[in-house]
C-alpha cells in the first residue's frame, strides 16, 4: 500500500482523508459478502482503525460512512443523508491559476445550468489534508479531478455533466 492512497470521503458534514480504503473494501467484499450491515460496519472500522484516528465519540459517524462507502464499492444501495448534492471544491491559495478554475467552473455551472455547492479552499493545511501535493487542485463529489493545472474547459463541462448525473 503506497502513501498515496488515501481516499477522500465524508464522514459526517467534513471530508476526511482515509488511508487504505480501497485495499479494505476490496478485502471485506471478498470475506464478508452476505452478512449484515452491522457486522460489515463493525469489521470496518476494525481494519481501518489501524491505519486511520477513529476516537471512541466519533466512532457511530465513521462505521457510518464506511459502510456508505462499502455498499457504493460493492454496488448495493445506499443512503446518503449527508450529502447536499453536488460539491465541488478548488485547492489554491488564490493565484491566477487558482482564481480562473474557479471562474471557469462558475462559467460552466451557468452554462449547464448546474447547481452546485462550489468552496475555494485556500488554507495549505486544508489542502494538504485532501492529499493535493500542487494547485489548483479540483475536487468534485469528493474525487480529485485535477492537480497541478487547469483543465480545458471541454473536460471541466464533461466532469461536471457526469457529476450532474450520478
Amino acid at each position: 500500500m503506497s502513501a498515496n492512497d488515501v481516499t477522500q470521503i465524508m464522514v459526517g458534514k467534513h471530508p476526511s482523508g482515509i488511508v487504505g480504503l480501497k485495499a479494505v473494501l476490496e478485502a471485506v467484499a471478498k470475506e464478508f459478502k452476505g452478512r449484515s450491515d452491522d457486522e460489515i460496519k463493525e469489521e470496518l472500522l476494525n481494519r481501518l482503525s489501524k491505519r486511520n484516528y477513529v476516537s471512541s465519540n466519533t466512532r457511530e459517524v465513521y462505521g457510518q460512512a464506511f459502510l456508505r462507502e462499502y455498499k457504493k464499492f460493492v454496488g448495493e444501495p445506499f443512503e446518503n443523508p449527508d450529502e447536499c448534492g453536488l460539491n465541488i471544491k478548488v485547492l489554491g491559495p488564490g493565484c491566477p491559476q487558482c482564481d480562473k478554475l474557479e471562474q471557469d467552473l462558475m462559467t460552466m455551472m451557468a452554462e449547464l445550468n448546474i447547481v452546485a455547492e462550489l468552496e475555494h479552499v485556500r488554507d495549505p493545511l486544508e489542502i494538504a489534508n485532501y492529499g493535493v501535493m500542487g494547485t489548483p487542485g479540483l475536487i468534485i463529489k469528493g474525487v480529485v479531478k485535477a492537480v497541478g493545472s487547469v483543465p480545458p474547459k471541454n473536460r471541466l463541462k464533461q466532469w461536471l455533466l457526469e457529476a450532474a448525473a450520478s
